[in-house]
């Protein structure tokens, strides 16, 4: 069991944060150098518990322990590394001017940075929360997804171990709609950073705005198109195609989710992605010959399912999956719709998960104004 943080919990990190980021405060002696090497420490560790971290990543999120293993934790190094040598790298300007006038910038840390990170990489949105905050001075409160906590724990006692001064770094998990929406309002966090949902990042903006103006970034969802011209490699547009949609179990923000091909290589192009999807290993994610594990929880099962259901009654072919791939558990069949209207729901929609929707184009001027025609924003190939 994992204990539940509320708006208590939120308040206390917030002035543990505080206390962390005063003037005169071990953190914010700290040359900056040494903040790079903490960073490092951090790097180190995490690399050090690798197998572990993996292993309980994969537990907590369903994702391939190969993927886990060899794709997260080799990006989360990267990160926190890549960010650890810019910590005493970015400096403000002399800016020459005329007259009796002397100009400069100078970068200060903005100071108590709330975090709200998701559930589908939850060891790598992580790092990059804390990396360039911590990298800059600041000092942080960070929620995890409910669904997906243990990594994010287990991290906080390698920061610990890493020798961070108390309070630089609190992890709160906890829900939404308590623990998030009070980070998001708190009138003592000075900047929130999301990613997740637009849904839910709009509802931050609003808080964030209601209460002190605190600075605010969303990284949201993503209906991203995938544009495969006729002279295209066919072998390697149907397996990127592949990839951008079902990797990851279709739970990326920036998934290929629309897959535009010119009509005159659309039947080839379908059939085989149809095959490639057939031959996709669906089962243990421990297993590893695996590509794709479960979806994250019960939620997100019968979401998907709706969306497959949707794309059926509103006329599109589905041409592989559709359905359930146990009898158990939340593993989903890899699904293929063909026929796909850009009016569809499944096509205006984010699914997030493993289903790929494939849509038929004529001309580069005509894909370029469909691809464009969306309420979202975030990626394209």
């Amino acid at each position: 069991q994992v204990a539940e943080g509320d708006k208590e919990d939120v308040d206390r990190a917030v002035k543990a944060a505080q206390a962390a980021f005063r003037l005169g405060s071990p953190w914010r002696r700290m040359d900056a150098s040494e903040r790079g090497r903490l960073l490092n420490r951090l790097a180190d560790l995490i690399e050090r518990d690798r197998t572990y971290l993996a292993a309980l990543e994969t537990l907590d999120n369903g994702k391939p322990y190969i993927i886990s293993y060899l794709v997260d934790l080799d990006m989360v190094l990267k990160c926190l590394r890549y960010y650890a040598g810019w910590a005493d790298k970015y400096h403000g300007r002399t800016i020459p001017i005329d007259g009796d006038f002397f100009s400069y910038t100078r970068h200060e840390p903005v100071g108590v940075c709330g975090q709200i990170i998701p559930w589908n990489f939850p060891l790598l949105m992580q790092a990059w929360k804390l990396g360039p905050a911590l990298a800059t001075g600041n000092v942080v409160v960070m929620k995890v997804a409910e669904q997906t906590p243990l990594t994010a724990l287990y991290v906080a006692n390698l920061i610990k171990e890493a020798g961070f001064p108390p309070g630089v770094v609190n992890i709160i998990p906890g829900f939404g709609p308590t623990a998030g929406a009070a980070i998001a309002s708190h009138p003592d966090v000075d900047k929130v950073a999301f990613t997740g949902s637009t849904e839910v990042g709009r509802l931050i903006q609003v808080a964030a705005g209601s209460s002190n103006l605190k600075r605010v970034t969303l990284e949201l969802g993503g209906k991203s198109p995938n544009i495969i011209m006729s002279d295209a490699d066919m072998d390697w547009a149907v397996e990127q195609a592949h990839f951008a949609l079902f990797f990851n179990q279709g739970q990326c923000c920036c998934a290929g989710s629309r897959t535009f091909v010119q009509e005159d290589v659309y039947t080839e192009f379908v059939e085989r992605s149809v095959t490639r999807a057939k031959s996709r290993v669906v089962g243990n994610p421990f297993d590893s010959q695996t590509e794709q594990g479960p979806q994250v929880d019960e939620t997100q099962f019968k979401k998907i399912l709706g969306y497959i259901k949707s794309g059926k009654e509103e006329g599109a072919k589905l041409l592989c999956g559709g359905g359930a791939a146990a009898d158990r558990g939340y593993f989903i069949q890899p699904t293929v719709f063909g026929d796909v209207q850009d009016g569809m729901t499944i096509a205006k929609e984010e699914i997030f998960g493993p289903v790929m929707q494939i849509l038929k184009f004529k001309t580069i001027e005509e894909v370029v104004g469909r691809a464009n025609n969306s309420k979202y924003g975030l990626a394209a190939a």
